[in-house]
């Protein structure tokens, strides 16, 4: 059973907040978050009443010791030997967990590419190119902003690529 959204006001997390100040155009979702889930992304797709294709995850990797933030669509998954080339890397390894929560300011499974502590290397996979809106975490489970890939690129200084690999 899908859970049903539920609406909130911009503002609150270190990503909605970039975002009014920006000046970006976004909207945010919230849901209730089963923390059982065994897939952030797949659980906010479904919540949300959309396609997995259009929710994108933020990963965390390391390329060649320098950590690199992916952002791919649920439905796929992450191709490291992409990332790495994306980026002019030899070698991309997911990031330790740990490392990731305290570069980014965010908990695993809430990581947002906006508003981190510490800006990252970026990386969007093209496939968000093909969307008029996309959506990625806002900064904690349960919550998800909904905003243009354009707009996401260039807040991050995401530079697009194919590292995606479809499901």
């Amino acid at each position: 059973m899908a859970k049903k959204p539920k609406k909130q006001q911009a503002g609150g997390t270190p990503a909605t907040v970039a975002l009014t100040a920006a000046g970006t155009a976004f909207t945010v979702h919230a849901y209730d978050h089963d923390p059982a889930s065994p897939s952030y992304g797949e659980e906010a797709a479904e919540a949300l009443g959309v396609s997995p294709d259009r929710v994108f995850k933020t990963l965390v990797a390391d390329v060649d010791g320098a950590l690199t933030v992916a952002v791919v669509p649920v439905a796929g998954s992450l191709d490291l030997k992409a990332l790495a080339s994306a980026v002019g890397g030899k070698r991309a390894a997911m990031a330790d967990p740990a490392a990731a929560e305290r570069t980014t300011g965010y908990v695993r499974g809430g990581i947002s590419p906006l508003g981190q502590r510490k800006r990252l290397r970026t990386v969007l996979d093209t496939s968000a190119g093909v969307h008029t809106t996309i959506c990625v975490s806002a900064g904690r489970r349960g919550l998800e902003v909904e905003l243009a890939a354009t707009d996401l690129a260039a807040l991050t200084g995401a530079t697009f690529a194919e590292i995606a690999r479809r499901n």
